[in-house]
């Protein structure tokens, strides 16, 4: 490889892992972990899936989440809270000392609390460690999916933004996130070309979806999504025999980790089932190739015709006013 193409290409390590079920400190363990594996290999960015510190709300779906007043579903949620990433109080203090010690960009997603809105509701947040200057940003959720609604808060814009990742400029999105025409321009717009899309767990998320920004965007796309089977659930979270009865298979989330190329190519087909750590070598000079014919936020925009008005504010329920 000659200095050019150095300069050119970055590699990216997709860890595709199960959580210690909500278990914050165990699971960041583990995280650690697989940040080391994605160093050894010479990564420059490793990502992990949606919510995976401490785990995702499987539980919802399976129980009638949506009972209201229900001592059961409270009793899950307290204790989901509890578990929840405190930024403030330094819970990935030890994920940001690794990431300078190894000179690894880490994307994270996690069960943030949001100590700024009172500190008893928590948020779907991809978080994003950059090796020598810490936590550069917390995108929250902008809509949780669904039955989501009953465990995380909505997010704001704040967390919407780019970041130069070699000669890349990175951004991600939280799951059906990716869906959201808009949310993905808010990122085109900035200059996003590699485009880390997050995911529970599960090939019917990515197989599809993953091709489509890549052809839309003209960028490459990393799909990284969880692992859950029951084995995974720990036997002291509140009605585990219940919630494991519910839940119908022993495989809660399959993975379905992948990458796309700028033409809709894959690079790493879905990969299911498995504890793995992929990685692959991608190529800046791929984007500017295809940006040749489609540029959606430059040569083929029309912003006299059509633009995106953002609000990036931090929201808040006080405002200070001296």
């Amino acid at each position: 490889m000659n200095q050019s193409q150095r300069q050119s290409t970055i590699n990216v390590g997709l860890a595709q892992i199960a959580p210690v079920w909500l278990d914050r400190t165990a699971t960041l363990q583990k995280v650690l972990q697989y940040v080391s594996h994605a160093a050894d290999q010479e990564c420059d960015l490793v990502v992990f899936g949606e919510s995976l510190v401490p785990g995702y709300p499987f539980w919802l779906s399976a129980t009638h989440g949506s009972k209201f007043d229900c001592d059961m579903q409270k009793d899950m949620h307290a204790y989901y809270l509890r578990e929840a990433v405190n930024i403030v109080r330094g819970d990935l203090a030890p994920l940001v000392e690794l990431a300078g010690q190894r000179g690894i960009h880490v994307m994270l997603g996690c069960y943030e609390l949001g100590t700024d809105r009172g500190g008893h509701t928590g948020y779907c947040s991809l978080v994003h460690v950059a090796p020598g200057e810490g936590i550069k940003n917390v995108h929250r959720k902008l809509v949780p999916t669904y039955e989501e609604r009953l465990a995380w808060g909505a997010g704001d814009g704040n967390g919407l933004q780019v970041f130069p990742l070699g000669a890349f400029r990175v951004g991600g999105l939280n799951c059906w996130e990716n869906w959201m025409p808009l949310a993905r321009t808010a990122l085109y717009g900035q200059g996003e070309d590699l485009h880390v899309a997050v995911w529970p767990g599960g090939i019917q998320n990515t197989v599809d979806s993953t091709r489509f920004i890549a052809m839309e965007s003209r960028s490459f796309v990393v799909s990284i999504s969880g692992l859950l089977r029951t084995a995974d659930i720990p036997d002291s979270f509140p009605h585990r025999e219940l919630v494991v009865g519910s839940l119908g298979s022993d495989t809660v989330a399959n993975g379905g980790s992948c990458v796309a190329s700028p033409k809709g190519e894959w690079v790493i087909e879905p990969v299911c089932g498995e504890e793995t750590l992929l990685s692959a070598t991608i190529d800046h000079r791929e984007v500017l190739r295809e940006r040749q014919n489609l540029d959606v936020s430059g040569h083929y925009s029309r912003p006299d015709v059509l633009r995106l008005a953002m609000n990036r504010t931090r929201q808040s329920v006080i405002e200070d006013k001296v």
